[in-house]
């Protein structure tokens, strides 16, 4: 299969993998052949990117971190309780929020157990779902990344099951955030942007009230727009005042945010993420977090087509477990010409980089 930008894809070119509606529903199953109407539907949703079938890449397999019903059903169980607790006033109900805590500590335990089966890094997580609130998909893909992070920095299991916590409820004061603010499609202005920072302060407040959630998780709502140089909100604290969870947070939240479908921009691909990670690695963010992330996540994902130094093109099949950056591709052209596709490893052939990405098209 083949990773590709809705904005390249044509009318008859078909689906490698189901895209899903904002309840989980498949909208398009896989080997559906896409029509000039679909295509333009799917542009419409917002869909960024997709997997297409491609005889010479049909063997490259993207394994999600996660099984993509496990992820439709967590998903729907975060939905379920945010909108529970944006109905009611909780600094009256208490048993509501507490309810509410109760489920998301075992969606984080399962989430936790599934990734430990799964050795291979995680791949890219903003494809095939459209959603009606990004908070809800944010909130899920953080701590699948905060987690994976954790288990990569040996972090306790107390403390893992604690820091995924504070990772699903980062976001939680955005319930309180005016919709008009939080979903407007185009950039905010100086008093919307300080109305949404206050999400931190909201989500502090609801957390630190309740009984059984430990106040370092509420601090991960607090503390995770903050940064190591001070240039964070929504108190402008150094590094040594940061919660170590709340750093740990503010990597994933800032990867997932910048590679996730916005109505406003198109999505980044991994490595992109990547590179606005290590522009604040030492500064923003703790180097050896932003290191050891790295190793955790597909930075060029199976299915993605790359341009190599020499001329050549194809498309990433396999990953290299101790050399993620220099994955196996599929080569399909030779400066330009097309060729038997074969794999050439990068971590073997060390003269021959990656320079740059372009979605090909199939020729049919």
């Amino acid at each position: 299969m083949r990773l590709i930008p809705t904005k390249l894809i044509r009318a008859g070119i078909e689906l490698a993998k189901p895209i899903y509606d904002a309840h989980g529903r498949v909208l398009l199953q896989k080997n559906v052949q896409l029509t000039k109407s679909m295509v333009d539907r799917l542009k419409n949703l917002g869909i960024t990117y997709v997997f297409i079938r491609d005889e010479d890449t049909d063997d490259i397999i993207v394994h999600p971190p996660i099984p993509e019903q496990q992820r439709i059903e967590t998903l729907q169980k975060i939905k379920e309780a945010f909108q529970s607790l944006e109905l009611e006033d909780l600094t009256k109900n208490n048993y509501l929020l507490e309810k509410a805590t109760f489920k998301l500590e075992q969606l984080v335990k399962e989430i936790a157990k599934e990734l430990s089966k799964n050795d291979e890094v995680i791949h890219y997580l903003s494809d095939l779902f459209i959603i009606d609130d990004y908070v809800y998909s944010h909130s899920l893909n953080v701590s699948m990344y905060t987690l994976a992070l954790a288990q990569a920095l040996n972090l306790k299991n107390k403390d893992m099951e604690q820091l995924g916590l504070g990772a699903v409820l980062h976001d939680i004061g955005k319930i309180v955030i005016p919709e008009e603010v939080l979903n407007k499609p185009g950039r905010l202005t100086n008093m919307e942007f300080k109305i949404m920072q206050a999400h931190t302060e909201y989500g502090f407040d609801l957390l630190r009230k309740s009984h059984n959630i430990p106040l370092h998780v509420a601090h991960c709502a607090y503390q995770h727009h903050e940064r190591l140089d001070g240039t964070g909100y929504p108190r402008g604290i150094h590094k040594d005042d940061i919660h170590p969870f709340a750093r740990i947070i503010g990597v994933a939240d800032v990867f997932d945010a910048v590679t996730s479908n916005r109505t406003y921009r198109d999505a980044m691909l991994p490595h992109e993420g990547l590179e606005i990670l290590y522009g604040g690695a030492g500064t923003q963010f703790d180097l050896h977090h932003v290191e050891m992330f790295k190793k955790t996540i597909a930075v060029y994902p199976n299915g993605l087509n790359v341009y190599l130094s020499d001329g050549r093109e194809g498309v990433v099949a396999r990953q290299n477990s101790q050399m993620y950056e220099r994955p196996v591709v599929r080569v399909l052209k030779d400066n330009d010409l097309k060729v038997k596709p074969y794999d050439l490893d990068l971590s073997k052939v060390l003269d021959v980089m990656i320079v740059n990405m372009e979605q090909l098209i199939t020729g049919r």
